[in-house]
């Protein structure tokens, strides 16, 4: 299936399969960052904890093949807009907004994960005052962390001006704040947010 951006260029990705695929069977959870935070999100709203939803990607269907009259195969559609982060809701009164992503790499987090509208929807969202961070996975170490938006956005910036095309993982480690891994919740990111912005308001940052 051809998927492409309102520009006409291909998208070669998975997140069309992800918009249009029935909502996560959380037998198979553990699988990918997205299955383990939709099941974590979930798990928040059902225990009064936060309210974060993944934001759902707005696709526009533009051509559909009929090869059986019981089913329909969708060949060719396009993003309606460019996508900004994947999550976003509210926890104590604060506006929340986050972007996840994984890489298999061991060393070093890939920027080319990121594009420049997301950054700068996060670089909106921290002058409104609203809790904004990244969730970053290196899936071969099983290794996840929370990095909050400034720290992303400054290496973003750099690369811009000629700087590395990566965050080395040692910068991660030292910057970023490690998310264990449990069973209920499987991501407990919402610990780590309290102890980073709401225990001293930000001086764990």
């Amino acid at each position: 299936m051809a998927l492409k951006y309102p520009s006409g260029k291909e998208y070669r990705g998975n997140k069309l399969d992800a918009a249009l695929k029935p909502a996560a069977d959380y037998a198979n959870r553990g699988m990918t960052l997205e299955d383990d935070l939709n099941a974590t999100n979930e798990y928040y709203r059902e225990h009064g904890i936060a309210v974060i939803h993944k934001k759902p990607t707005p696709v526009q269907i533009v051509r559909v093949d009929y090869p059986k009259r019981s089913a329909a195969v969708i060949t060719e559609a396009y993003f309606r807009q460019a996508s900004t982060t994947d999550y976003n809701g509210v926890y104590r009164g604060k506006y929340i907004d986050f972007e996840a992503k994984e890489t298999r790499n061991k060393t070093a987090f890939p920027l080319k994960n990121f594009h420049a509208h997301q950054i700068r929807h996060m670089e909106q969202v921290v002058a409104h005052g609203g809790i904004c961070f990244a969730i970053l996975r290196f899936s071969l170490l099983n290794e996840t962390y929370l990095l909050d938006a400034s720290h992303l956005i400054a290496w973003w910036n750099e690369q811009e001006n000629g700087g590395r095309k990566s965050i080395p993982k040692q910068e991660i480690e030292r910057r970023g704040h490690s998310i264990p891994l449990g069973y209920q919740p499987r991501i407990d990111y919402i610990s780590v947010v309290d102890s980073v912005y709401f225990t001293g308001r930000g001086e764990n940052l």
